[in-house]
């Protein structure tokens, strides 16, 4: 008799596969008929870094001193230059202390999360939902509490509907803008609300702003939490390097926060990672300043495809475009269309499109898939409309 197999953690069997490699998978088939393969699964920027930045970056892992271990917080000039630039896009005054970097911006929610909330709590999120969030707190024991947002809405998330939806569970609420899945951009009002709800409901409002660098207008603010005084009492935001600067390989992200939370956050940093990786730190905090107007070129070029997916969009007849913004697009089935799971997996098996569907990013999203266009040129962008037609 074969012994018994030693047994796994329930949480972790609990948690979903990763996404993106199931549905790369579906594409294994495709035998080319279509044209050449375009990936639309991952959210990865369409150019290389800056080469002043390559050169930084191999000088950097080239010295000796960042094979040392750095500051568990992260290293000070790295988060000098990262408070000035969200205090000047925030136009607010955040310090070098509110801050911590991390191994990029999945471990920046993870670390926070485990924070704010512990086994048997739970977390409210807008679904869809980035599914790693859903992920990272389902391998802790924490619950997710849905938040359901509406194509009518522009996927924008009701505070009023949270207020209704919240349970004695729930310790934060997290919002994502501009969003993934949806690419919706929340407006400063709405956040604004949630603040306020957190505020009266003794919650932490948890904000990841990843894509914040590829906002429409580069003059407005995204919110104005950071110049309220007391953020820090409430406010967690989240930031990812991985996108403005090209180098997700590098696993750079930032958590700002108030005291209180990060006295305790420094015995998650110091379990989980020690201390951020310390070439990519050398580099970046040259880079924030230096290569401003570079960064405010990819925005401009993001745009631009953001403009080309939309102008795309709208020579499907039975798609629909329900939102768009950042990296991403959200596009609705045709009315009597297979439901998003098999849609994708045709895509990707006979027309060589991938997507993600909807109900990788939670309940109630058998009708959409989302599109990462960000990584597409021109050329590949219009091309996405021929594949669809053919498969809806």
């Amino acid at each position: 008799m074969s012994p018994a197999l030693p047994p796994l953690a329930p949480a972790i069997l609990a948690t979903a596969t990763p996404p993106i490699p199931a549905a790369r998978a579906w594409a294994r088939s495709y035998t080319g008929t279509a044209g050449p393969l375009i990936d639309l699964t991952q959210a990865v920027p369409g150019y290389p870094p800056h080469p002043a930045l390559l050169e930084r970056l191999a000088t950097a892992a080239g010295d000796s001193a960042c094979a040392a271990y750095g500051d568990i917080e992260g290293d000070g000039a790295l988060r000098e230059a990262l408070a000035a630039d969200i205090s000047a896009c925030y136009r607010a005054s955040v310090a070098a202390t509110d801050l911590a970097i991390t191994a990029g911006g999945n471990l920046a929610f993870a670390m926070a999360a485990t924070v704010l909330a512990g086994p048997g709590e739970a977390v409210m999120l807008p679904a869809p939902w980035y599914f790693n969030h859903h992920m990272a707190l389902t391998m802790r024991g924490v619950a997710t509490v849905p938040l359901p947002c509406r194509a009518e809405d522009g996927f924008v998330p009701d505070p009023d509907r949270a207020a209704a939806l919240l349970d004695p569970r729930v310790r934060a609420i997290v919002l994502v803008t501009p969003n993934n899945p949806t690419g919706a951009i929340y407006p400063p009002a709405v956040i604004a609300r949630f603040a306020e709800l957190c505020r009266a409901r003794g919650l932490w409002l948890v904000i990841d702003e990843t894509y914040r660098d590829f906002l429409p207008d580069p003059a407005g603010v995204p919110h104005g939490l950071f110049a309220d005084p007391s953020w820090r009492d409430v406010f967690v935001h989240l930031y990812s390097f991985s996108k403005a600067y090209c180098v997700p390989g590098h696993r750079l992200g930032a958590i700002a926060a108030g005291p209180r939370l990060r006295e305790q956050l420094v015995k998650v940093l110091d379990t989980l990672q020690i201390c951020p990786p310390r070439a990519g730190q050398t580099a970046i905090a040259w880079a924030i300043e230096a290569l401003r107007p570079w960064r405010e070129a990819n925005r401009r070029l993001m745009a631009g495809r953001a403009d080309a997916f939309r102008e795309a969009a709208g020579r499907l007849r039975h798609w629909r475009l329900d939102a768009l913004g950042g990296y991403f697009a959200y596009l609705r089935l045709p009315e009597g269309a297979p439901d998003a799971l098999a849609m994708a997996r045709h895509l990707a098996g006979e027309r060589g499109l991938l997507t993600l569907p909807g109900p990788f990013f939670g309940p109630g999203q058998e009708r959409h898939l989302r599109v990462a266009f960000a990584n597409a040129d021109l050329p590949r962008i219009a091309e996405v409309p021929n594949r669809l037609i053919q498969a809806g």
